[in-house]
């Protein structure tokens, strides 16, 4: 399906957007960035949603300064689940429910620090959340009471698989739809189709097996078009 893709303002933060050009109505997706902030690959991320049927924002959750200063800043609320990047997370699901072309239905999907972030939201008027190699945190239990389906991938060879077990137990504990996976042969963002981050950081990054899965990221990537055709296109 074709795409087009625009950059907006929202709250004072340029959001990334991508809305198929065939007309809809279409479910909408709030998608969020890795700790890098907004790239190539994550303008693909959302094109890729796009033509599958999907109007998307992308927040700048990081915003202008320096790359240092401003995860610090976004971590801190994070660990508060406060402040401003939950503000602009909230902004960009109630525009795009008051969007003519939106169903009223909206998800919301995740990358890394994204993941995490899609986690702690999933119970704040979410039709379907994905969830893709993102922390989970250690009151899972009593976030699951409210949350919405959830459709999260992990890596096997991610520090992060270890949140899979209490993730997996709180979802089925409280009944919560549900489809958690995790590849083996897969390490941290391998959903990317390309390298990302500073270069200074990628020999690293690449000792602790992160990066580019292919094959991981087919499956991964089939099992979040179904679980959000179920429940965000019924």
């Amino acid at each position: 399906m074709e795409t087009r893709a625009a950059d907006i303002v929202v709250d004072g933060r340029t959001v990334v957007t991508a809305r198929p050009i065939a007309s809809g109505p279409w479910p909408g997706v709030v998608m969020l960035h890795e700790g890098w902030g907004i790239d190539d690959v994550l303008r693909r991320h959302a094109d890729r949603l796009a033509a599958a049927g999907y109007l998307v924002y992308a927040p700048d959750l990081l915003g202008e300064g320096s790359w240092l200063r401003c995860m610090r800043i976004v971590l801190q609320a994070y660990q508060a689940r406060a402040g401003r990047p939950f503000e602009l997370i909230e902004s960009c699901r109630r525009k795009l429910q008051a969007d003519g072309d939106c169903t009223g239905k909206v998800g919301v999907i995740g990358f890394c620090m994204g993941g995490g972030f899609a986690l702690l939201v999933s119970a704040e008027g979410y039709h379907a959340a994905s969830v893709n190699y993102g922390p989970v945190p250690a009151d899972i239990d009593k976030l699951a009471e409210r949350s919405c389906p959830i459709v999260a991938s992990y890596g096997g060879k991610d520090w992060m698989v270890r949140g899979v077990p209490p993730l997996r137990e709180a979802l089925r504990a409280h009944a919560v739809p549900h489809d958690v996976e995790v590849y083996p042969a897969a390490g941290h963002a391998f959903l990317n189709d390309k390298p990302n981050g500073p270069l200074l950081f990628r020999p690293v990054v690449k000792l602790t097996h992160s990066g580019p899965e292919p094959a991981s990221a087919a499956d991964a990537w089939h099992r979040i078009e179904a679980f959000f055709a179920e429940h965000l296109s019924s």
